[in-house]
C-alpha cells in the first residue's frame, strides 16, 4: 500500500472517530437537557396539612428581609454546602397568620435551635404574630435544648418554655465592639488618609486609633442602651417578671450560679426563665397531648413552617384593587448592578424606575435595612424615587433594624418615613478614606517613580504618598458631601439646617428618639407603612407586590437543576449550627477586609454607618 493509499485510509479513521466523537457529546448533551426539563418542569405532588398537627416554626440563619444573592447563588452554595441559612421575616409572619386561622393546626411548636439572629424590630414583628396567635387559644411551644439571646426573645412568647436539663439561657446584652488597626498600620509604615465632617462618624477610628473615642462610646451606649430596655420589657412581661431580675441575673450570673453548684438549667428554672426542664422525648409527648402521636415517626402530629407554606400556597388572597410596590432596600449601599442582599445604585434604582413606568402600580414602599455605603449610588436611588414622587405617586419608607448614614438618604425623600421603635437610623455624615502604602513597599525594597503630565498624575496611586493638594481635594469634597446632606435632609423634613446638624453630625439614634428629633414621621412597621402609602395614592383596595430582579428562564431553569432556587427550612431533627468564640473575631476580620474591597464610589465618598452592626450573641 502507498503511503498516499495509507494515508487516505488514516484520515477517514480518523474521521469516524471524529464524527462519533460528535454524536456521541450532542447525545449526551440532550440527555441532560432533558434531565434538566423534566426536573424543571414536573410538579412533585405538595405536602399535605393533616388535622390536629402542630405547625413546626424553624426558622433557619438570620431573619432577613430580603435573601442575599441570585437563586443561581444560593443553589450553588447549597451544592457546595457553604448557603448562608436565612430566613424571609414576611415567610414566618405568613406562616404564623395562615395557621391562626387553620382549624386544622392545634398548636404552634418553637424550634429556633437554628435561629442565628436578627435584628430586634424583626423579632419583635414576629413576637407579635405569635402574641396574636395566641389570641386565638391555640398554644405555643418553646422546645430547646439551650438558647441563645435572639432564641430565648422568641421563645419568651410561648405559653410555655420546656428546656433540655443540660442546656442554659445564654443572656449577655446588646454589644458593639470592633477591631482598631492603628497599631498594624504604624507598624507596616502605611499611611491611612482619613477625611470626614462629624465628630460621631465613627467608621473610620478603628483606622486613625487604637480605642474608641469619646463621642463614639457616648452616642454606642445611648442608643444601645434604648434597645436593650426595649428587649427586656417585651421578654420580663411575657415572663411576668421585672426587667431588673433579668438585668440582674446577668450581672449577678458567677453568684448565683454558684448558688446552684453550677447547674446552669436549674438556675434558669428557678429563676423563671423556663417552665420545665425536660429531655427531648418528654418534650414531644407533652405536645402529643394536644396534637396525638404520629404513628410513623413516634413524634407529636407535625409539619414544618417550609412543607406549611408550600401547602398553603395556593392560598393567596386575589389581587384586587392598586398595586403597593414594596421594593427592598437591604443590604450595603454600592455603585453599579448588584444581586439581592446589597443594595446596587443601578438594580435598585432600575426596579424603582419600573415601578414608576407600571400603571398598576399606585404607591411605592421602599423596605431599607441598610447602613449605607456609597455617597454616588444613594444620590441615584434618591433621584429615581423623586421621579416616582413627580409622576404622582407617593412614596413611604419603611425602616427595619437599620436605615442610617446611605439608608437614611435614600429615605429622606419620602412622602412619609416609619421607622420600627428598635430601628437604628441617622448618621447623617460623610467619610473619605484612600490609604497609600509607600512605606511598607520601602520596607521590602520596593520604590515608585515616574513622570506625569500635570500636577493630578498619579494622584490615586496607593503605592505613592497622597500631595497636600490631594487632601485638599478631598476634604472640600466631603464638606461639600456634608452640606448638601444636611441641605436635602432639611428641604425634605421641613427643618432648618441648625436643626439638622444638631442632631446630624453622625450621630446615631434609635427609632423612639429620630422620631423625637423629627427624622421620621411615624413609628410602626411595614404593614402599618403600607397601609398609609395606600391612604396617601387614595385607594380602598390594594394589593401588595415585591419588586424584585427576577431571574431569568436560564439561571431558573439551572437552579431547579442544582435542587431548587427556594431555601428549604430545616426540620425539627435539623442539627444546631454554632460558631466558635475564636471563629468571631477572625469571621470580623475577615468582615473588614471585604468591606474595604466593597467600597466603590467612584468619588471615594461614603454615607456608611458602622456603628449601626450590634451583636447579640
Amino acid at each position: 500500500m502507498s503511503d498516499t493509499q495509507r494515508t487516505g485510509v488514516l484520515g477517514r479513521v480518523l474521521r469516524g472517530f471524529d464524527l462519533t466523537r460528535r454524536v456521541v457529546v450532542n447525545l449526551l448533551f440532550l440527555i441532560v437537557v432533558l434531565v434538566i426539563l423534566v426536573l424543571a418542569f414536573s410538579s412533585p405532588d405538595k405536602p399535605e396539612v393533616e388535622r390536629d398537627v402542630a405547625l413546626v416554626l424553624n426558622p433557619s440563619g438570620l431573619l432577613v428581609d430580603q435573601k442575599s444573592g441570585t437563586v443561581v447563588d444560593r443553589a450553588m452554595d447549597r451544592l457546595m454546602g457553604q448557603e448562608r441559612p436565612e430566613t424571609l421575616v414576611r415567610d414566618v409572619v405568613r406562616a404564623i397568620r395562615l395557621a391562626a386561622d387553620d382549624d386544622r393546626v392545634s398548636a404552634l411548636v418553637l424550634n429556633l435551635n437554628n435561629l442565628h439572629g436578627g435584628g430586634l424590630s424583626k423579632l419583635q414583628t414576629v413576637a407579635d404574630e405569635l402574641s396574636a396567635f395566641r389570641d386565638t387559644g391555640k398554644p405555643v411551644y418553646a422546645l430547646g435544648d439551650r438558647f441563645t439571646q435572639s432564641q430565648y426573645f422568641l421563645a419568651a412568647q410561648a405559653d410555655e418554655i420546656f428546656m433540655h436539663p443540660g442546656g442554659m439561657v445564654l443572656l449577655t446584652g446588646f454589644e458593639t465592639y470592633r477591631n482598631y488597626y492603628k497599631g498594624a498600620i504604624d507598624m507596616l509604615d502605611a499611611e491611612w488618609n482619613i477625611f470626614r465632617v462629624g465628630e460621631y462618624k465613627s467608621f473610620v477610628e478603628p483606622y486613625m486609633r487604637a480605642d474608641m473615642s469619646d463621642e463614639d462610646r457616648e452616642a454606642r451606649l445611648t442608643y444601645l442602651t434604648s434597645l436593650w430596655d426595649a428587649w427586656l420589657e417585651d421578654v420580663a412581661e411575657r415572663r411576668g417578671m421585672g426587667s431588673d431580675d433579668i438585668q440582674n441575673y446577668i450581672n449577678g450570673f458567677p453568684e448565683r450560679l454558684q448558688g446552684v453548684d453550677g447547674d446552669y438549667a436549674r438556675l434558669t428554672l428557678e429563676l423563671g426563665l423556663v417552665d420545665a426542664l425536660l429531655p427531648r422525648d418528654a418534650m414531644r409527648d407533652r405536645v402529643m397531648e394536644v396534637t396525638g402521636k404520629d404513628e410513623n415517626n413516634g413524634s407529636f402530629r407535625q409539619i414544618s413552617m417550609g412543607n406549611y407554606l408550600e401547602a398553603m400556597e395556593d392560598r393567596k388572597k386575589r389581587r384586587r384593587g392598586g398595586q403597593i410596590a414594596v421594593i427592598p432596600a437591604v443590604g450595603p449601599i454600592m455603585d453599579g448592578f448588584h444581586p439581592p442582599g446589597t443594595v446596587g445604585g443601578d438594580s435598585t434604582a432600575a426596579l424603582i424606575r419600573e415601578a414608576r413606568r407600571d400603571d398598576s402600580v399606585k404607591a411605592v414602599v421602599l423596605l431599607v435595612d441598610s447602613p449605607g455605603g456609597s455617597a454616588f449610588a444613594s444620590d441615584v436611588i434618591l433621584r429615581e424615587l423623586e421621579l416616582v414622587q413627580e409622576a404622582g405617586k407617593p412614596v413611604v419608607a419603611s425602616m427595619g433594624s437599620v436605615a442610617a448614614s446611605g439608608g437614611y438618604w435614600i429615605s429622606m425623600a419620602a412622602d412619609e418615613i416609619w421607622a420600627h421603635p428598635t430601628t437604628v437610623t441617622g448618621s447623617i455624615g460623610i467619610l473619605s478614606m484612600f490609604p497609600t502604602f509607600e512605606g511598607t513597599l520601602d520596607k521590602i525594597g520596593i520604590t515608585t517613580d515616574g513622570v506625569g503630565t500635570t500636577e493630578m498624575s498619579g494622584a490615586f496611586r496607593a503605592d505613592r504618598t497622597m500631595e497636600e493638594p490631594m487632601r485638599r481635594i478631598l476634604q472640600q469634597g466631603i464638606e461639600h458631601g456634608y452640606r448638601e446632606f444636611i441641605e436635602k435632609v432639611a428641604h425634605h423634613r421641613e427643618m432648618s439646617l441648625s436643626e439638622v446638624d444638631a442632631v446630624a453630625r453622625g450621630r446615631v439614634w434609635s427609632g423612639v428618639d429620630a422620631h423625637r428629633a423629627g427624622l421620621v414621621d411615624h413609628l410602626g412597621k411595614l404593614e402599618q407603612a403600607i397601609e398609609s402609602a395606600a391612604a396617601l395614592a387614595e385607594l380602598d383596595e390594594w394589593h401588595v407586590r415585591y419588586r424584585e430582579r427576577e431571574p431569568t428562564w436560564r439561571e431558573q431553569l439551572i437552579a431547579d437543576f442544582l435542587g431548587g432556587a427556594g431555601a428549604e427550612m430545616l426540620d425539627f431533627t435539623e442539627r444546631r449550627l454554632h460558631q466558635a468564640p475564636h471563629r468571631r473575631v477572625l469571621e470580623q476580620l475577615r468582615r473588614d477586609l471585604e468591606q474595604l474591597d466593597a467600597f466603590n464610589d467612584p468619588n471615594h465618598l461614603y454615607y456608611y454607618c458602622d456603628a449601626c452592626v450590634i451583636r447579640d450573641y
